[in-house]
């Protein structure tokens, strides 16, 4: 599956001695069946693990890292600046979400907050290419281009070497640097979130987001957009600025409706070093890329509530990007029953999850206890997706060919895995397969 990244690896140094560290601790999300795998034990002693390299900040990639502190871990936890301070907030905010879902499930909490700010103590952020020695692991990270302070990871031990992709970037991406070229190694772990398509290019993508606000002007209607906090968001505001600043788009109110994009935006500001060159000279040029006229970032839930007085036209961005929770919903709940308005879905959408059902067509859903039908249009662009697409992945894999001994495609839904897998076998000519959760490996 997409979610719950999850890995152990374990190695003997020269003294004999086993050393063991996870490589990302994260949270299952999408359908039900999936939430409830949060609530079992780990598959082994936390107490035992040495150490986690996590490749980046968003919650199916970080957000066990609390129960594993709860359950025993006091080994180091070590990613970039960037993600460890996007980590902590990211972290913070799921508690309240998962402390209300284990309620509904009658289980207890997964952690408390206290659990979140004991497991940052232990947390160390690290450059990049900053070599990293934990017991027989000799680790460096890489830009993943995925997030801003995203890494694929590559680890030596007993005389080999692996790489985990974590999340890989789709790029030219807004804002961050592109995805780095994978060195030569003799095994590798690569996502495949989007392994059997292929992304709409940037000027496409653009345009098509142009398009969507000019029809919701033209229809006198609201654009909905459902957004993760986490990038998307930050991307969003990018190509807003960029539309407005220059006047391909009609004026009208845009609006972030999400507390925890817009603390997330504000750390954007502190890691312009991670930026792009392009980016990084618009920023130089005195240019707030992430701030534009008719921008509003509603904080409170009074300004929240406040958005629906205003008359159409108008834009909203809110969170969860998969619409299973937070300020999104109660605008879907008000906004999807009319044809004049639009739903825009950016970002990949989980099976089982409200923003799937929508999207491949559902008449109705049901929101706060209520059947709401779904009259507005719905709109993709996956080109916004902050990961690679199918020939973008085997590019990454390409000038690594010759030295890989075997590839294992995870991190993906079965159809986009066994995909990417075939893809690899029979363009690369590299032995891949897609493992089952639980399996184990032996290099």
């Amino acid at each position: 599956m997409v979610t719950g990244a999850n890995y152990l690896l374990e190695a003997k140094g020269e003294d004999g001695k086993t050393t063991k560290i996870l490589i990302d601790c994260g949270l299952h999300q999408g359908s039900g069946f999936a939430e409830r795998q949060n609530f079992e034990a780990f598959p082994y002693d936390p107490e035992s693990i040495d150490a986690v390299f996590v490749t980046h900040a968003h919650i199916d990639h970080t957000g066990l890292l609390p129960k594993l502190f709860k359950d025993g871990f006091r080994g180091k936890i070590y990613s970039t600046e960037a993600t460890k301070e996007f980590a902590e907030i990211l972290l913070l905010d799921s508690e309240h979400i998962l402390a209300m879902e284990a309620e509904r499930v009658k289980k207890p909490p997964l952690y408390h907050e206290g659990d979140v700010y004991d497991a940052m103590k232990l947390w160390e952020g690290v450059d990049y290419h900053k070599l990293i020695i934990v017991g027989a692991f000799k680790i460096e990270l890489f830009d993943a281009g995925h997030i801003l302070g995203s890494a694929f990871i590559k680890i030596e031990a007993e005389g080999k070497s692996v790489v985990f992709s974590g999340d890989l970037g789709n790029y030219p991406a807004p804002i961050i640097k592109p995805t780095e070229k994978l060195p030569e190694v003799d095994y590798c772990l690569i996502e495949s979130t989007y392994g059997d398509r292929v992304h709409e290019d940037v000027d496409h993508r653009r345009e098509m987001l142009e398009d969507a606000i000019e029809d919701t002007v033209k229809s006198g209607g609201v654009l909905v957009i459902p957004a993760f906090a986490m990038e998307r968001t930050q991307q969003l505001l990018f190509e807003l600025n960029e539309l407005v600043e220059h006047g391909r788009i009609p004026k009208l109110p845009i609006y972030i409706d999400s507390p925890l994009a817009i603390k997330l935006t504000k750390i954007y500001k502190k890691f312009t070093s991670y930026f792009n060159k392009e980016t990084s000279g618009i920023v130089k040029s005195g240019d707030d890329i992430l701030s534009f006229p008719g921008l509003h970032m509603t904080l409170t839930t009074q300004e929240s509530k406040g958005i629906n007085s205003v008359r159409p036209p108008k834009v909203i961005v809110a969170g969860s990007g998969m619409s299973q929770g937070g300020r999104i919903i109660h605008h879907e709940k008000l906004y999807l029953p009319d044809p004049k308005n639009t739903i825009l879905f950016i970002g990949f959408q989980a099976k089982g999850s409200m923003g799937r059902e929508i999207l491949e067509g559902a008449e109705s859903v049901r929101i706060l206890r209520e059947d709401v039908p779904i009259r507005a249009k719905a709109v993709v662009i996956h080109g916004y997706s902050a990961h690679a697409d199918q020939p973008r992945l085997i590019e990454w894999l390409k000038p690594a060919r010759m030295a890989l001994k075997k590839v294992f495609v995870i991190q993906g839904e079965e159809d986009s895995a066994k995909a990417l897998s075939a893809k690899i076998n029979d363009d690369l000519a590299i032995h891949a397969e897609v493992p089952n959760q639980g399996d184990s490996v032996e290099f």
